[in-house]
């Protein structure tokens, strides 16, 4: 039997597939970047067309490293979660851009909704709160807005990115997988809720252009023979953030992991009962074997990563991205510079999708040392909101475990255990997204008997950072953050 998994790992700003043997071990990558596009402010889109393209060639790379598709026992999926894709049933084509969860043009439409009085409704059912981050309020735009679309008819298929790369790596089928669907704003998450007809009806959403919902290590197809020269079973799917505290094997209840990749997104497992939540964080599914669910409590800050390539590429401040803990390390202190990174509005726990990004307490002794510092010490002061509020909703966190490509960062994985006073592991692979598509695809395709057998041995060592800021210097910080939060919050 073969033992070797391939992960497709789709991200916001690039695709990367994987290949890993059944153990955990990587055995190669292959990525390829793909564009963003902003039409207007506030508006971020993709090509799906490109996605699929990359996404084809990167996958073919991997299926040739493993030595071919016979030696291949499955597929694993995990993505960018709230992103849409509107593509023809026939040809698999997309007809419209691919709305990126970044986007915000939807801000107004929720805004209404949430005066109406709908929100306490929707997260009830949902476990999400009514922002323009999550997938329903983008398709029921694109529904009303994109004339493509509805000239479509029963040709017009919807879907999160995981559902539309299975429709075309199967021929046809249309599935999404629980994690996914439970960001859409469309599912009921409690009990077996599937897709919500009040939900749908309220985000104006038919439940006809939407896929089935399956379980997370559930076999949902096999590849066209003419892709990769032999079907390939796909049988491993969860959205990115799942997906990566899966492989940070934080499954029983109170474990938690943040993610610092374009966002940063913390999951505190929660075990089969769903969290509730009084303090505006999300309550979704974190991963369903077969028809048992487990859940999660989510607090999701939209930019940690993207802020670093904004200091690159739109400021010129960075040379590269790595160069930021070179300079962090080069001045004693931030210089009183705060940086609040809301360029894409603020996420949890203040959701306010039209607060602006603002950079304050420069003086003629501020230099983009500086800036670069107070960028890495945005991260730790989001967390450190978040922890705030998850302990508020009873979840106080003993330790942190911390992936995505910002936590190759030692100076920001050390400031995080300092601001947040307590450790913070980083696993010696940090690819933790991918890694725990492989634990779910090793488990589909029956590699282990169950996801937890799959993540005590995929999962290998981490480094730990300990505590070691003084009481003071720390309240210090975090009160200059506060009053620059408070600035933008108004």
């Amino acid at each position: 039997m073969p033992e070797k998994i391939i992960v497709i790992d789709e991200g916001t700003t690039s695709t990367r597939t994987m290949l890993f043997d059944a153990d955990g071990t990587p055995l190669g990558s292959a990525q390829r970047e793909f564009r963003q596009h902003y039409p207007a402010p506030g508006l971020v889109e993709h090509d799906a067309a490109e996605i699929w393209d990359a996404t084809l060639a990167c996958t073919r790379d991997m299926v040739e490293r493993a030595g071919g598709a016979h030696q291949v026992a499955a597929i694993g999926i995990t993505n960018q979660r709230e992103t849409v894709v509107f593509w023809d049933r026939k040809t698999g084509e997309p007809l419209a851009p691919a709305i990126v969860w970044q986007d915000r043009r939807t801000a107004a439409d929720c805004a209404a909704l949430k005066e109406a009085g709908h929100e306490a409704m929707v997260q009830e059912r949902s476990g999400l709160l009514l922002d323009p981050y999550f997938s329903g309020s983008k398709i029921g735009w694109a529904l009303e807005h994109w004339p493509q679309l509805r000239e479509a008819s029963d040709r017009l298929a919807v879907g999160t990115v995981e559902s539309y790369l299975v429709y075309r790596l199967t021929g046809g089928a249309h599935v999404s997988d629980a994690t996914n669907a439970s960001r859409t704003l469309l599912m009921d998450i409690n009990g077996d809720g599937g897709w919500d007809e009040q939900l749908c009806d309220l985000l104006g959403v038919p439940m006809t252009l939407l896929p089935e919902i399956t379980g997370c290590t559930t076999r949902v197809g096999v590849t066209e023979p003419a892709l990769f020269g032999s079907p390939i079973a796909i049988c491993g799917m969860a959205g990115d953030q799942q997906a990566a505290t899966i492989g940070q094997a934080c499954l029983s209840p109170g474990q938690t992991k943040a993610t610092f990749g374009t966002g940063a997104f913390i999951l505190s497992a929660s075990g089969p009962e769903r969290p509730q939540s009084a303090n505006r964080l999300l309550a979704t599914i974190l991963v369903q074997e077969e028809s048992a669910r487990s859940y999660a409590l989510e607090g999701s800050v939209f930019v940690a990563g993207s802020l670093i390539k904004w200091l690159r590429d739109g400021l010129g401040l960075l040379a590269s991205a790595g160069e930021s803990e070179g300079l962090a390390r080069s001045v004693a202190d931030n210089g009183g510079v705060y940086l609040v990174p809301a360029l894409a509005g603020l996420g949890a726990p203040h959701w306010r999708p039209d607060a602006l990004a603002a950079l304050s307490g420069l003086s003629f002794a501020s230099t983009k040392a500086h800036v670069a510092r107070a960028a890495l010490e945005a991260q730790a002061y989001q967390a450190h909101d978040l922890k705030s509020a998850f302990a508020a909703d009873g979840v106080d966190w003993a330790e942190l475990r911390i992936d995505g490509g910002m936590a190759a960062n030692d100076w920001m994985a050390q400031d995080l255990a300092d601001m947040l006073d307590l450790v913070v592991e980083r696993p010696g692979f940090v690819e933790s997204t991918a890694l725990g598509a492989a634990m779910l695809a090793a488990t589909g395709a029956g590699l282990y008997p169950d996801l937890a057998s799959a993540a005590a041995t995929m999962r290998g060592t981490a480094t730990r950072f300990t505590p070691a800021l003084d009481a003071r210097k720390r309240k210090t910080r975090l009160a200059g953050w506060q009053s620059a939060l408070a600035k933008v919050l108004g």
